[in-house]
């Protein structure tokens, strides 16, 4: 199982406009993972505690203060860790899709059946990444899940819509992208951080 972790603001601060109207400021700001991210790692922990998963690794696409992104990831219970370094900032060159083609090249390369993501990230709410890869990949997608079951190299997918919930069943390998209720992520203690 691979999943997309993104380093963003901490969703506690309160975010400041540049002086110079530019974007938001980050120096000297607080940063942690994305929170659907999450719980997209909280649920690939439990699918390999469940025995419906061999092996996880985590991706970041970013700077190399992504790194304690992905170390986070690792203390939460990721197997392993994998850093696309690169300069490009989230705010304005590093868009969807480019992550859902290093995302591509990611699980080609490390043979992945599934692909867990964050529905969204909290400072740019694209919501694009998930069915951008699921596209390139010609994947089935199971986006916005609330729960989620494995059975017989099929996976069910419960989803929430405008009208409430919607299960759909789809062949491995899929995308899934993880919504709020999906689970609750557990705390990454301080001595496995580092």
């Amino acid at each position: 199982v691979l999943v997309a972790v993104k380093r963003v603001i901490d969703y506690n601060v309160n975010v400041r406009v540049k002086s110079d109207n530019s974007g938001v400021e980050t120096a000297n700001v607080k940063m942690s993972m994305n929170p659907f991210d999450e719980i997209a790692v909280e649920e690939a922990v439990r699918l390999k505690e469940a025995g419906k998963a061999s092996e996880l690794i985590c991706v970041s696409v970013g700077g190399q203060p992504s790194q304690e992104t992905l170390r986070t990831a690792l203390a939460m219970g990721m197997d392993r860790g994998i850093l696309v370094k690169t300069d490009l900032t989230p705010d304005d060159e590093l868009q969807p899709l480019a992550v859902a083609k290093v995302l591509k090249a990611l699980v080609a390369k490390e043979e992945a059946e599934m692909v867990l993501l964050g529905k969204q990230a909290i400072d740019d709410d694209s919501n694009q990444t998930g069915q951008m890869l699921a596209a390139l990949l010609g994947w089935p997608q199971g986006t916005f899940a609330s729960k989620l079951a494995i059975e017989d190299g099929r996976i069910e997918v419960i989803r929430e819509i405008d009208g409430g919930l919607e299960t759909v069943s789809l062949d491995l390998p899929a995308v899934v992208t993880a919504d709020l209720r999906l689970n609750e992520p557990r705390y990454a203690s301080l001595p496995n951080i580092m």
